[in-house]
């Protein structure tokens, strides 16, 4: 591999050519070259710089849950952005309405964790997505309300299930 990155194989003009224009994108003059060259600096930065096992754990999470069912909430209201500023409140919590349908989530995000409501209010599940840990369930009381005990570090979501609906948030950074 040190050989082929050295230039063995390779002379100068060759390279400056090749990322100068003149085959840039199209394979590289004669086609081979090129693609033989990027074949090469994937298995070296495969071998040098590895996908951290973490990062592979969240890419294969956000795929399973992948829910062709699942209605996706739209953020309708965040008060980082959609809120006027109160004098002399420096730690504020953050209030998110989300909604999918006629069903609403209003979720306030504060140091000691999240408080939500579900309307209309009925039997659902309510998980909290976060990060390559798999969701941590909360209940849902009668009216709707839930609570989780630890903030999100990081993105989060939240996925609902109510009756034979399943509908997920859109992923902020708490």
């Amino acid at each position: 591999m040190d050989d082929a990155l050295n230039g063995d194989g390779f002379d100068d003009e060759e390279l400056s050519g090749e990322f100068s224009g003149d085959g840039l994108g199209d394979g590289g003059p004669d086609g081979g070259e090129t693609t033989a060259l990027e074949e090469e600096l994937r298995q070296a930065a495969a071998v040098l710089d590895p996908m951290p096992p973490e990062l592979l754990q969240i890419a294969v999470d956000a795929y399973a849950l992948h829910d062709l069912e699942a209605r996706v909430a739209e953020l309708t209201f965040d008060s980082l952005v959609d809120a006027l500023p109160v004098r002399g409140v420096t730690d504020a919590p953050r209030m998110l309405t989300f909604t999918a349908g006629e069903v609403t989530v209003d979720v306030e995000v504060t140091a000691e964790g999240l408080l939500g409501q579900l309307l209309p209010p009925g039997p659902a599940g309510v998980e909290v997505l976060s990060g390559p840990q798999p969701g941590t369930p909360v209940t849902v009381d009668e009216m709707g309300r839930f609570t989780a005990d630890r903030p999100p570090s990081g993105p989060f979501a939240l996925r609902l299930r109510t009756g034979s609906d399943v509908i997920t948030t859109e992923w902020l950074r708490a």
